[in-house]
C-alpha cells in the first residue's frame, strides 16, 4: 500500500494493551450514517437484533455465572443464524486478539468499502488460494502467520499492508472464523463498555453483508495455506476413483526447459511431457503429475522460491494455470487468456511471484501482465506487438524490479516498463542491423538483465553478446512513478557494445549469484563476471547442445579443507564455488552437476524424436519403446526402471514394434523399410542380416499364434509375409512373399486361427474399405495367395480391426469405421451381423485392443481399450451402443500414435508421436462399472440419446409411426378385426426409419435386416421376421448418423462430383446430375427417379405412393428442364430440391451444421 492509501486509524501497543488513536474527527458521524442506511435497508432484521441485545443484557443481570455459560452456547448458533440476516449477538468470554482484527479497526468505513469493492470481483473463487499467495509487501510465504493472506505488519515494524490483501471484508471473514471466546475476549479488551462493543461489532457486520464470498468459504484447513514444506511425495498414491489414471510418463519435451525444484535431501526435477507437467523425485523414483491442460504445454516457469509453477498451452480453450509445488494443487486458472485461441508462447514470473507475464502465440503477439495473486481474470495491462518485431519467443522479468521485462525474437530485443498505477506497458525496441556495429550480429537466442541493473544482454547464435544501455526516466531512478510519464520521458534502450564471447552459438543465457552463465551448441557451460571476463567453464563432458540450465535454490557451501571445488581462471586460482545445477540438452538428456568435486550424473536419457512404436511383453512387466531417432528402450513398468536399450545407425527410425506370443522375439519395422527380428532380452539380431523388401515405412508387424509366421505392412499398401524354416537343426526366418493388395493405406494386419484346424489365417483391412484374407497354405515364394475379398463399408472408411472375444457362440471380427460405428462381421462368411454406435469423443476410434485377463472367471466380463485422435478410453463389452459403458480421457492432445496393454490388464500405454512421450495409465474397472450402473438399466440409457427422452415429442412420434405401421401392414381400409401386437413386420422397418428422418441406403437396410433375422439363429436356428419397439429404437440409434443430417456431407459430395462455377461455388450440370442418379452407386430406375422428383417438387401428395393400395398408381410426369435449374449447387439441392432449411450458422461454419426439415 502506498503512503496515500494508509489507513487513518493507527494503533500502538503498550504493556500488552492496544490503544486506538482516531485521526478522523467525523468518524462517529460517518458510522452513524452507515448504521442508519443499514437500518433502512433491513429494518426488520435490525429490530430483531436490538431485541436480542436487550434479552442478552437481562439474562446477564439475573444470573451472572450461569448465563455466561448459556450465552456461550447460544452465541455459536446465533452467530451462524444472524450472519445470514446481517446481524449478530455475542456475549462471550475474552481472550487475546490476533492482529488482523486490529487492522479491521484501523480502516475507516469509507476506505473499507472502496477497497472491498475493488477486490471483491478479483478475489472471487480464490479464498483458498489467498492463504498462501505472495502478499504485496512480502516475498516470503513462510513468514506469514495464522492469516497469511492479510500480510499484516505489526505496529512495531510500522509497515502498512497492501489494500489488495487487507480488505476489511476479508478481515471480517477471518474474525468470524475465530473461536467464540477469542472474539469476545478481544472485543472486551478494546471496549469495556457494552454499547461500544456492540457498535464495533456492527461495523464488522455491515462490511460482512457487502462481502461477496461468505466467511465459511475460507478454510483454515486449506492444504495450500497450511503447508510450509514439500508434502507432494508424502501423499498416498494408491487407489483411484477414475477408470483411467496416469501413473507414469516416459520421455519429456526436450524443447522446453527442465527446472531444479528441490535439492539437499531430495533431488526433484520439473519438466513437461505432452499436456502434463511432471515433478520427478530422482532419489525416490516417483512422479507427480500436474494435469489440467487440454493442449500440449508450450511454456512454463517457476518462482524463485520454487513454490509456484505457472504453465500455459497452445490450442482451443487454452489455459494458464498456477500450481502449488508443495501440494500439487492448482491454485488459480486463467481461462480467457487468449480469446482468439492461439495460446501462449512465452511466460515469466517475478522474483516475488506476485505477477505473471505472457506473450501470446499469434500473428499479432500480445504481451500481458497478470495480477494472479488477486485471482484477477483479466490482465493488468496489455500491449500488442507489431509484426516487424518478429516472433517473440523468450521473456523474463528483471530480478530486482518486477516492473521491468525483456523479450526477444530472432531479430529483435524489446525492453518493457510497466506503470502499474496507470495500467500502461511501455516498450523500447531499437532495430539492430549490420551497420550498428559494422559486424555480423547473428540471431538472438535469449536476453537477460545485467547484474549491474543498468544494462541488458542479448545472446546470439554467433557466440556474441549485445550489450544494451537502459536509459530510465528521472522519476524512475528511485522507484516507479505514480503515473505514466509523457512520451518525452519514456525509458528506452540503445545498443552500446557487441562482445564476441566465443565461436559457438549461445543457446542459454542466465545469471546466478554474481555470475553470468552461458550454455552453447557444443555443450560447453561458461561463467563470466559482471565485466564479462571468463571465470570458469565446463567443456570436457561431451554434451550435446545445451537447452536449459537450472541452479539449485540452496546456496553453495563455502569451501573447506575437504572441499574439491575446481579453481577459477584468476591468477590466484581461488576455488570456483557455485551452486549445483541441472543441465537439459537437445538430445533429451538431463544431467545433474555437483560443483564440489565436479560430479556429473545422468538423470534422464529419453528419445529426442517422435515415438510411434510401443509393445508390451506377453507375460512380463516389460515395455519396449521405439523412436524415430533409432532408439529402442526397454523398461520395467512396475518398478519404473530402465533395463536396456539399443541405438541403430543414424537415419533409421523405429516405426513399429511387436513381441511374438512367446515373448522371446521382438519384431521391429523401420522408417526406411527395414525389418529386424531381435532377441527380446538383449535386442541382438536373430537373423544374420535384416530383411529389406520394402522402400517405405513398415507400419504394422504381427506374429501368428504359433510364431511360425510374421507379417508386415507398409505405407505403399503392401503386405509381406515371413516364415520359420528349420535348416541344419536350427530355426531360421526367411522371406515368403509380398503383395500390394490394397490401393489405400492398410489400417490393420491380423493373424487368427482357422476354426476347423490349428492353422494360422491372415487378414488385412485397408482404408479402401476392403477386408482381405490370405491363403498361407497355398502361398509360396514370391506369391501370396488371396482367399477372399469383402467390402466392409459403403460411405465411411474402416479405421481398425480386432478379434471379438468369445462372449457368444459366433466368432466375430470387430471393425471400427470413421462414422463412429463398430461392426461385427462373421469371421467365416464376412457378413455384417451387427452395426453399433461406437465411442463418440470428438473423433473415431483409431486403434483398439481387448483387455487381457488372468483368470477364467474374468473371461465372462471383457473390456475394450481404444484410442482416437487425442484420447484413450475404456468400453465394457458386449458393445450395444450404451454411451454409459464408455469412458475416455485426453492423453496426447497433438495426436496418439500407438497403444499397448500390459499382460495382466492392469495398465494401458499410449505413445504420443511428436510429443516424444509414452504415458502409463492405471485401469480401474470398478469405476467404469459404477458409471454404468448410474446410467440406468434396459432402455433407460438409450432414451437419453433421443430428443426429449422417453416422454419427449420425438419418442411419442416414433410410437405413432410404429403403431401406424401395424395398421398399414393389415390394410388401412380393412373391416376385419385388428390384431394388436407389440411387433411390426420386418418389411415395414425402412418406412418407419424414413418417416422419423433417417434415410438409410439399400445396403444399410440389408444390414439391418440381417442383424434382426439372424439375431437368434446361432442359439435357436430360427430366423426372425418381426421387430418390437424397444429393439427398433436400438436399431435406429445404432445405425443413424451420430450427428444427424449435416450440410457438411452435402458440401463434401459436391466438392468431389462437381466443378467450380463462375461464382466460385461447386456445382453439377443438370444432365450430369440426373446421369449420376441413374448410373452411379445405388442407382435409380427412370420410374423411381420420376416418382421421387414428383413428390419432392410437390407434383404428387407427400407419401401418396407409400400406401400399399396406391403402389400401382402412376404418378405425374416430371419435366426436368422446367423444374430443375441448369446448374445445381449444394445449397440449391438442399433447399429447392429437398426442401430443407439451412440455418445461418451453417452457412458461416460448414464444419458444424444442422439441416432442419421445412414443412
Amino acid at each position: 500500500m502506498s503512503e496515500t492509501e494508509e489507513s487513518p486509524l493507527k494503533g500502538t501497543e503498550k504493556d500488552g494493551e492496544t490503544e486506538m488513536e482516531e485521526e478522523n474527527p467525523n468518524y462517529s458521524e460517518e458510522l452513524e450514517n452507515i448504521q442508519q442506511e443499514s437500518k433502512d435497508d433491513d429494518t426488520v432484521a435490525w429490530r430483531d437484533s436490538q431485541e436480542a441485545e436487550e434479552w442478552g443484557r437481562a439474562e446477564e443481570e439475573e444470573e451472572e455465572a450461569a448465563a455466561r455459560e448459556k450465552t456461550e452456547e447460544k452465541a455459536g448458533a446465533a452467530q451462524q443464524e444472524l450472519f445470514a440476516e446481517g446481524q449478530e449477538e455475542t456475549t462471550v468470554q475474552p481472550q487475546e486478539i490476533p492482529k488482523p482484527v486490529i487492522s479491521l479497526e484501523r480502516l475507516t468505513l469509507t476506505e473499507s468499502q472502496s477497497v472491498m469493492s475493488e477486490t471483491s470481483s478479483e478475489t472471487h473463487g480464490s479464498d483458498e488460494l489467498k492463504h498462501s499467495l505472495p502478499s504485496e509487501q512480502s516475498t516470503s510465504l513462510s513468514s506469514q502467520l495464522e492469516f497469511p493472506e492479510l500480510a499484516v505488519a505489526s505496529s512495531e515494524v510500522g509497515q502498512p499492508s497492501s489494500p489488495e490483501w487487507q480488505s476489511s471484508g476479508e478481515l471480517g471473514e477471518n474474525a468470524d472464523q475465530m473461536p467464540q471466546n477469542e472474539l469476545g475476549q478481544e472485543t472486551r479488551d478494546l471496549a469495556p463498555e457494552k454499547g461500544q462493543r456492540r457498535q464495533e461489532k456492527r461495523i464488522s457486520y455491515l462490511i460482512e453483508e457487502k462481502e461477496v464470498q461468505p466467511a465459511a468459504s475460507i478454510s483454515e484447513d486449506s492444504l495450500v495455506s497450511t503447508t510450509t514444506e514439500d508434502i507432494l511425495f508424502q501423499k498416498d498414491d494408491s487407489g483411484s476413483m477414475y477408470p483411467l489414471t496416469m501413473t507414469w510418463s516416459f520421455g519429456w519435451n526436450s524443447s522446453l526447459a527442465v527446472f531444479y525444484v528441490r535439492d539437499a535431501t531430495q533431488r526433484v526435477l520439473l519438466y513437461a511431457s505432452a499436456h502434463t507437467v511432471v515433478i520427478y523425485n530422482v532419489f525416490k523414483n516417483k512422479q507427480r503429475h500436474l494435469q489440467g491442460h487440454p493442449n500440449v504445454i508450450t511454456c512454463f516457469c517457476i518462482s524463485e522460491d520454487r513454490r509456484w509453477i505457472a504453465t500455459a498451452d497452445k490450442g482451443p480453450n487454452c489455459l494458464i494455470m498456477i500450481w502449488d509445488s508443495f501440494t500439487g494443487i492448482p491454485v488459480h486458472t486463467l481461462f480467457d487468456s487468449c480469446p482468439e485461441g492461439n495460446g501462449i508462447r512465452a511466460i515469466a514470473i517475478t522474483q516475488d511471484a506476485k505477477y505473471l507475464a505472457t506473450i501470446s502465440d499469434a500473428e499479432i503477439q500480445k504481451v500481458c501482465i497478470w495480477r494472479w495473486t488477486l485471482a484477477a481474470e483479466t490482465p493488468a495491462c496489455t500491449l500488442d506487438l507489431p509484426k516487424e518485431y518478429g516472433f517473440q519467443n523468450y521473456l523474463t522479468f528483471n530480478p530486482t524490479n518486477n516492473k521491468e521485462l525483456v523479450s526477444n525474437s530472432k531479430t529483435q530485443a524489446i525492453y518493457y516498463l510497466w506503470y502499474e498505477e496507470g495500467g500502461i506497458l511501455t516498450h523500447s525496441a531499437p532495430l539492430l542491423t549490420e551497420k550498428t556495429f559494422n559486424k555480423h550480429v547473428g540471431k538472438f537466442s535469449q536476453s537477460i538483465f545485467h547484474l549491474n541493473l543498468t544494462q541488458m544482454l542479448s545472446a546470439t547464435m554467433e557466440g556474441k553478446l549485445v550489450v544494451w544501455d537502459i536509459n530510465r526516466s528521472p522519476p524512475f531512478v528511485d522507484g516507479p512513478p505514480a503515473i505514466a510519464p509523457t512520451s518525452l520521458s519514456l525509458p528506452y534502450i540503445k545498443p552500446c557494445k557487441l562482445v564476441h564471447l566465443q565461436n559457438e552459438s549461445i543457446t542459454v543465457l542466465t545469471t546466478v549469484d554474481s555470475y553470468i552463465v552461458t550454455g552453447d551448441a557444443k555443450g560447453h557451460i561458461k561463467f563470466y563476471d559482471h565485466t564479462l571476463s571468463i571465470v570458469h567453464w565446463y567443456s570436457h563432458f561431451n554434451l550435446s547442445s545445451i537447452r536449459s540450465l537450472s541452479f539449485s535454490k540452496t546456496p553453495a557451501t563455502p569451501p573447506t579443507e575437504r572441499s574439491n571445488y575446481p579453481p577459477d581462471c584468476t591468477l590466484k586460482g581461488d576455488p570456483f564455488v557455485i551452486r549445483n545445477f541441472i543441465i537439459g540438452t537437445s538430445d533429451a538428456t538431463v544431467y545433474h552437476l555437483t560443483a564440489d568435486g565436479t560430479k556429473l550424473e545422468k538423470l534422464l536419457v529419453e528419445p529426442k524424436d517422435a515415438i510411434c512404436a510401443i509393445s508390451c511383453h506377453p507375460y512380463q512387466p516389460l515395455i519396449a519403446i521405439g523412436s524415430f531417432c533409432g532408439m529402442i528402450k526397454v523398461w520395467d513398468y512396475e518398478r519404473k526402471k530402465y533395463l536396456f536399450s539399443r541405438i541403430f545407425e543414424k537415419g533409421v527410425g523405429v516405426q513399429s514394434l511387436t513381441y511374438n506370443p512367446e515373448g522371446a522375439l521382438l519384431g521391429a519395422g523401420f522408417t526406411e523399410g527395414t525389418v529386424y527380428i531381435l532377441d527380446a532380452m538383449s535386442l541382438e539380431n536373430e537373423t544374420p542380416v535384416p530383411f529389406k523388401y520394402s522402400r517405405s515405412n513398415v507400419t504394422h508387424i504381427s506374429f501368428s499364434h504359433d510364431s511360425q509366421y510374421m507379417a508386415t505392412a507398409d505405407v505403399n499398401f503392401t503386405v509381406a509375409v515371413y516364415r520359420v524354416k528349420v535348416k541344419s537343426g536350427q530355426r531360421v526366418w526367411e522371406y515368403l512373399a509380398r503383395l500390394r493388395s490394397h490401393h489405400k493405406s492398410i489400417r490393420s494386419l491380423l493373424f487368427g486361427v482357422h476354426l476347423d484346424s490349428n492353422e494360422p489365417r491372415l487378414l488385412s483391412l485397408g482404408r479402401d474399405r476392403l477386408l482381405i484374407e490370405y491363403n498361407l497354405l497355398r502361398s509360396y515364394r514370391d506369391h501370396l495367395n488371396v482367399l477372399d475379398v469383402h467390402r466392409t463399408d459403403q460411405g465411411s472408411h474402416p479405421t481398425c480391426m480386432i478379434w471379438y472375444p468369445p462372449l457368444v457362440k459366433e466368432r466375430f471380427l470387430l471393425v471400427s469405421n470413421s462414422g463412429y460405428k463398430v461392426k461385427l462381421f462373421n469371421s467365416t462368411t464376412k457378413m455384417c451381423r451387427k452395426t453399433l454406435l461406437g465411442p463418440v469423443f470428438g473423433s473415431p476410434i483409431e486403434q483398439m485392443q481387448i483387455l487381457p485377463v488372468k483368470t477364467a472367471v474374468e473371461l465372462q466380463k471383457r473390456y475394450l481399450v481404444f484410442i482416437n485422435t487425442d484420447k484413450v478410453g475404456l468400453q465394457i463389452l458386449p458393445v450395444d451402443g450404451n454411451p454409459h459403458k464408455t469412458s475416455a480421457i485426453i492423453c496426447h492432445p497433438n495426436g496418439v500414435a500407438g497403444l499397448a496393454l500390459s499382460y495382466d490388464g492392469r495398465y494401458a500405454f499410449t505413445a504420443g508421436g511428436l510429443d516424444r512421450s509414452v504415458l502409463q495409465w492405471e485401469i480401474n474397472l470398478s469405476a467404469l462399472e459404477a458409471a454404468v450402473s448410474l446410467g440406468g438399466e434396459d432402455l433407460t440409457p438409450f432414451y437419453s440419446l433421443v430428443s426429449g427422452g422417453r416422454e419427449g415429442k420425438f419418442y411419442r412420434e416414433l410410437e405413432d409411426y410404429f403403431y401406424y405401421s401395424q395398421l398399414r401392414s393389415q390394410g388401412i381400409d380393412t373391416m376385419e378385426t385388428r390384431k394388436v401386437s407389440e411387433h411390426i413386420s420386418l418389411s415395414e422397418l425402412p418406412f418407419v426409419m424414413r418417416a422419423i428422418g433417417f434415410y438409410p441406403s439399400e445396403e444399410k437396410i440389408e444390414d439391418m435386416f440381417n442383424e434382426i433375422r439372424f439375431s437368434e439363429y446361432v442359439d435357436t436356428g430360427q430366423i426372425i421376421d418381426k421387430i418390437s419397439l424397444p429393439d427398433f429404437l436400438k436399431i435406429y440409434l445404432n445405425h443413424r448418423p451420430p450427428f444427424g443430417n449435416t450440410m457438411h456431407n452435402i458440401w463434401k459430395s459436391f466438392d468431389i462430383l462437381g466443378y467450380t462455377n463462375a461464382k466460385g461455388e461447386k456445382a453439377i450440370q443438370r444432365e450430369d446430375f440426373l446421369k449420376l442418379l441413374l448410373t452411379n452407386g445405388e442407382h435409380m430406375t427412370e420410374d423411381e427417379m420420376s416418382d421421387c422428383f414428383a413428390s419432392l417438387l410437390g407434383l404428387n401428395p407427400e407419401g401418396w405412393k407409400s400406401e400399399p393400395a396406391a403402389s400401382s398408381v402412376k404418378g405425374s410426369e416430371v419435366c426436368y428442364e422446367e423444374e430443375l435449374p441448369d446448374e445445381i449447387t449444394a445449397e440449391i439441392f438442399a433447399t429447392e430440391i429437398l426442401g430443407l432449411t439451412i440455418s445461418p450458422e451453417v452457412r458461416q461454419d460448414p464444419t458444424v451444421s444442422e439441416v432442419v426439415r421445412n414443412i
